[in-house]
């Protein structure tokens, strides 16, 4: 049987935990479900929970690592936002959007300028927003901010020659704009600096090289998988040294409706 006990509460978490401070969580809408945010949503006190998720087998997946935790009154539902009729006439206290302004690109391509709109009927108290400033796009300052930028561009270009479409990040300005025209008045934003870890660089690495079967062009796959492994190489002995990748942030700006 799959474990069901959480990791370490992160800092992004802990922040939305103090944000909320004393109010009841009621019903949660987990509005882009991933393990993380599945686990942590779930051990909170709730009345119910709800978890959307546009991928049916990231959805087993999240079921799997919930587990018994899941209550009589509690779905995870596999959908696109972008359906009207996803969770039409439904409310909740608490909705999340945990790295779903980014993940969007890969089911509803530009779709993200509407997203806060279509989730605006369903917030009945708090929206909070996790995510991630872009980081693959501009000049890199420093050596761990190249390979970071290094990094997430050749595991977007092994997507695009696989067929596939990329996460595309915004920035949390955007995040704030979007959500004051959408209806919502931003209460709070903190960003939080990024240490990548060896686990990052061979995750990220490792999509990479998946996709290599599905490029058209064998010769194409082949200098990639060089590339993709000289990279890892670089990148690894630099994590080494500097403990770490340190560069970016990630964000969270919690909002509630006007």
């Amino acid at each position: 049987m799959p474990s069901t006990s959480s990791p370490p509460t992160p800092a992004l978490f802990r922040h939305i935990e103090q944000v909320h401070g004393d109010r009841p969580w009621g019903a949660f809408l987990d509005a882009g479900t991933g393990v993380n945010s599945a686990l942590w949503s779930t051990a909170l006190a709730t009345e119910r929970w709800c978890a959307v998720t546009g991928s049916a087998s990231h959805g087993d997946q999240v079921r799997g690592r919930v587990g018994t935790r899941l209550r009589a009154q509690d779905s995870l539902l596999v959908g696109n936002w972008t359906d009207a009729d996803l969770l039409a006439g439904e409310g909740f206290d608490t909705v999340l959007a945990d790295y779903l302004v980014g993940a969007v690109e890969g089911f509803s391509p530009y779709f993200q300028s509407q997203l806060f709109a279509r989730l605006r009927p369903l917030v009945k108290g708090r929206l909070y927003v996790v995510g991630l400033d872009p980081y693959v796009l501009g000049e890199a300052p420093d050596e761990a901010a190249r390979a970071v930028r290094d990094i997430g561009r050749l595991r977007d270009a092994c997507l695009l020659l696989a067929g596939e479409t990329p996460y595309r990040e915004y920035p949390a300005e955007w995040v704030v704009n979007s959500l004051q025209g959408s209806g919502f008045r931003v209460l709070a934003g903190r960003r939080f600096g990024n240490r990548y870890r060896e686990t990052w660089v061979n995750g990220q690495l490792d999509m990479a090289v998946r996709r290599l079967p599905r490029f058209a062009d064998p010769q194409l796959a082949a200098a990639m998988r060089g590339a993709i492994e000289a990279l890892r190489a670089r990148s690894l002995d630099l994590c080494r040294r500097q403990d770490g990748l340190a560069h970016g942030h990630d964000y969270v700006v919690a909002a509630e409706p006007v």
